[in-house]
């Protein structure tokens, strides 16, 4: 969702497209970031959290630098949102986007934040009710924002779903998600590394780093390690994870993925390692 985007952006408008590379510890590589900063690009678009790495991106540095270079900074927070606590107006970023359900909300709906300033350059991109001020025959005049950008019926129910998805994780508070997400990753990371053969598809520590993981046990491909765990009433997600080049970089066909939120404890983890167990004595990679 963060690639195919700009890939037909560019199909349209001859942009190239160009990519920073991870580093060996599975993180966005700063170095390599800022020599292709060097050729001046007019977008840098950053996945805020890696949905299969939970690598977390220093977007406020990233900012930095791509502004230096006089880049626009559009963020996908989709991961992030529900795992962090994001204070979007410190980060120096010029567009943020994220989906409802990620955040324990509804489907098909999300949200683009974008800095004030930057709206106030940009045309409507659809047309239709609510978003006008006047309407002649020959011209019309817009709303202002947000509403410019807001054409149509909205999506009533799944708007009411998300708000009551914000003020449930507000009234847990965003600090004792991170500190539950954090605890489980770390108990989780030291459970995984008593299964043999089986290698994490990520940074080994919490530092910077949310409640995905990612991993691969021995030759077992990810859909049939999928199907015993799931026999165990073990929920993971098997597949390119819609990474495909990242599939490709790291090697692997496809990954199994792990996924923590308010509503896992201990127990899930346990879980998953003795049927991570089982699956390995079944395949013969114990």
């Amino acid at each position: 969702s963060n690639l195919v985007p700009w890939q037909m952006v560019a199909k349209r408008t001859g942009a190239e497209l160009d990519f920073a590379p991870i580093d060996d510890d599975y993180r966005l590589d700063l170095d390599a970031f800022g020599r292709l900063l060097e050729r001046e690009p007019r977008i840098v678009a950053v996945s805020a959290m890696s949905n299969v790495l939970g690598a977390i991106v220093p977007l406020a540095e990233v900012s930095a630098m791509a502004h230096r270079v006089g880049a626009i900074v559009v963020a996908d927070a989709a991961q992030l949102i529900s795992h962090s606590e994001v204070e979007v107006g410190e980060l120096g970023i010029d567009f943020l986007a994220f989906s409802g359900h990620k955040m324990l909300g509804p489907t098909g709906i999300g949200i683009l934040w974008g800095a004030s300033a930057r709206l106030e350059e940009m045309e409507p991109f659809e047309g239709g009710g609510e978003m006008i001020a006047d309407v002649q025959l020959d011209h019309s005049t817009w709303a202002t924002i947000p509403h410019r950008f807001e054409a149509g019926t909205p999506p009533i129910t799944e708007s009411v779903g998300l708000q009551a998805a914000v003020e449930y994780l507000e009234k847990i508070g965003m600090g004792e998600v991170v500190a539950h997400d954090r605890e489980l990753t770390t108990y989780c990371l030291e459970r995984l590394a008593e299964v043999p053969q089986l290698k994490v598809q990520g940074p080994a520590t919490t530092v910077d780093r949310g409640g995905v993981i990612s991993f691969t046990l021995g030759d077992i491909h990810p859909h049939d390690l999928a199907t015993i765990l799931d026999e165990d009433g073990v929920s993971v997600r098997a597949g390119h994870h819609c990474a495909k080049p990242l599939m490709r970089t790291l090697g692997v066909p496809a990954t199994a993925r792990a996924s923590f939120h308010v509503y896992n404890d201990r127990e899930d983890v346990d879980a998953l390692i003795a049927s991570l167990h089982r699956a390995g004595e079944l395949f013969g990679v114990a």
